[in-house]
């Protein structure tokens, strides 16, 4: 089984790339929460959507975000009546936080309403939220705190980050599902998928014991770089790199990851770096990375597997064969 940790776009395009060659018992899509906030008195969970309306085939590719043929009378009518439109809640996607907010007021916890969700949307391979406990990033900017959403939506990351935070973290515990999946001694590997280290990985790495744990697993620890060429394909990765003094690099990620990882999957155009990346620890392949069709999700998941393959033979971790 792989384990796969995801956030927004980049991790969802990843994820179904493995649902697409897997069977549903051979994959389990862990998802950031950290983004989940409140919103109208509605419960979003920005990106837990994300990858599940791409696995069900239904994701706005366009945007990035949402359904896709979505329609906005809801946001339309809401600022008539003075409502705030910064966060766009599309007709289609709001019956999904409404459904959300029913089944938790109903006793669910997160993880069961996940399921509950992604079957509706005839999602067969398992969607599972980092844990059931509120956690929730803040970004400490030139201008003061703010939850992300705010930053990221309303202010359009444009504010300068000083530092984040990963608020409850620490009181939180990984979902039953993770939990488990973090014990068993079959995965053939833990995937990094190429989500925002800082916004999207973080988050799930904060909780508990998680971090030592993947690093003490026998499956080898594999991310995906989100950076190419010194530059995101979207979302402020870059940018807040940038502003943290951290290198914005297929390298930089690396480092940012440190001993968590065994390899990293970087583009063709960073293939130079990987020299100075195996001084860092892990092993690198380089080849496309860059996801713009399906067919590019499905063969980079291959690729992935395969590197996986080779990481799996060693003795010791961070000493690869030859």
């Amino acid at each position: 089984m792989i384990l796969a940790l995801a956030g927004g776009v980049g991790g969802a395009k990843l994820a179904n790339g493995f649902a697409k060659i897997l069977d549903p018992d051979q994959l389990l899509v862990v998802v950031n929460t950290g983004d989940d906030f409140e919103h109208f008195g509605f419960p979003i969970s920005p990106d837990l959507d994300t990858v599940t309306y791409t696995l069900a085939g239904m994701n706005n590719a366009e945007a990035g975000w949402g359904l896709a043929g979505e329609s906005w009378e809801f946001m339309n009518a809401l600022e008539r009546l003075g409502g705030e439109g910064w966060f766009r809640l599309g007709d289609q996607d709001l019956a999904t936080h409404v459904m959300r907010a029913k089944f938790l007021n109903e006793g669910q916890n997160l993880s069961d309403v996940t399921a509950r969700i992604a079957r509706r949307f005839g999602i067969l391979h398992p969607i599972v939220p980092m844990s059931d406990q509120r956690v929730r990033t803040v970004v400490e900017t030139e201008t003061g705190k703010m939850p992300f959403q705010i930053y990221f939506v309303r202010e359009r990351c444009v504010p300068v980050t000083k530092h984040i935070h990963y608020e409850g973290a620490n009181e939180a515990v990984p979902s039953e599902k993770f939990a488990a999946a973090l014990d068993r001694d079959d995965l053939s590997s833990i995937i990094i998928c190429p989500s925002n280290p800082l916004l999207s990985v973080a988050p799930i790495l904060a909780l508990p014991e998680v971090r030592g744990r993947l690093i003490s697993h026998n499956a080898p620890v594999i991310a995906v770089s989100p950076i190419i060429g010194g530059e995101t394909v979207k979302g402020p990765a870059a940018k807040i790199f940038r502003e943290l003094d951290l290198e914005v690099s297929a390298l930089g990620v690396a480092r940012y990851y440190g001993d968590l990882l065994d390899g990293i999957v970087i583009d063709s155009k960073d293939a130079a770096l990987a020299s100075s990346i195996s001084e860092v620890g892990p092993q690198t392949l380089a080849t496309r990375i860059l996801m713009q069709s399906s067919s590019d999700q499905i063969q980079l998941a291959r690729e992935v597997m395969e590197f996986s393959k080779l990481l799996s033979r060693r003795d010791d971790r961070g000493v690869g064969e030859t």
